[in-house]
């Protein structure tokens, strides 16, 4: 892959509780310069963001981040509110407590919610795969799937650990044919997002991808 087509693909992401308004900025202009698929910000940076860039940048931001155990009513607050500042794609994190206790019609409810909110616009739905058996993975492809999500993705990135490719291969292997992939944690090479991609994702999360790959782009 060029450089290029693997920019493509980067949601290109800044999430640190420090993160200041100049990294911010500096973040969306890298983004519209290297025309990566998105910029994955702190909700609060969403309206700002969206009044200086405009329709220059699609803008993801985070829902639930990063436990995913507030109420399904307070992520259906926050992904409303992202929405309207701006926001045309939501990574949003299961209920993972709901995951363990086996109350899987809650994780559908809220899914399913929320992508009920985000309508023609775009849901990623964060199961942290750290935290799940194999068997708990695969029945979150097949919530996702019910649920109409638009990607499953792998990770928050501040678990106890980030993507792994036999996880990929999992999902790819139990999703339904509308769900795509999204992996985000620990994927720092130029190595790394050639595989993920071959792998079959359609999107990386990512705050290393410009730094690794500017000024060779073509």
């Amino acid at each position: 892959m060029t450089d290029t087509e693997i920019l493509g693909h980067i949601d290109h992401t800044l999430l640190k509780a420090d993160a200041s308004w100049e990294a911010i900025h500096s973040l969306c202009t890298e983004a519209v310069q290297y025309k990566t698929a998105s910029v994955c910000i702190p909700p609060s940076y969403v309206k700002p963001v969206h009044e200086v860039f405009g329709t220059q940048l699609t803008l993801c931001t985070v829902v639930g981040f990063p436990l995913g155990y507030s109420v399904g009513a307070v992520k259906a607050a926050e992904t409303a509110q992202a929405l309207a500042d701006g926001a045309a794609e939501i990574d949003m994190v299961i209920p993972i407590g709901d995951v363990k206790n086996r109350r899987f019609d809650r994780v559908l409810e809220e899914i399913t919610l929320l992508k009920r909110i985000v309508g023609d616009r775009i849901l990623k739905v964060i199961v942290e795969t750290c935290y799940l058996t194999e068997d708990e993975k695969i029945r979150l492809c097949d919530l996702v799937t019910q649920a109409q999500g638009d990607y499953i993705k792998t990770s928050t990135g501040f678990g106890t650990a980030g993507a792994a490719l036999e996880d990929i291969h999992l999902f790819k292997k139990y999703i339904g044919p509308q769900v795509k992939i999204k992996a985000a944690g620990g994927i720092r090479t130029r190595e790394d997002l050639e595989v993920f991609l071959a792998a079959g994702c359609d999107r990386i999360g990512t705050s290393s991808a410009v730094a690794l790959l500017r000024g060779r782009s073509a």
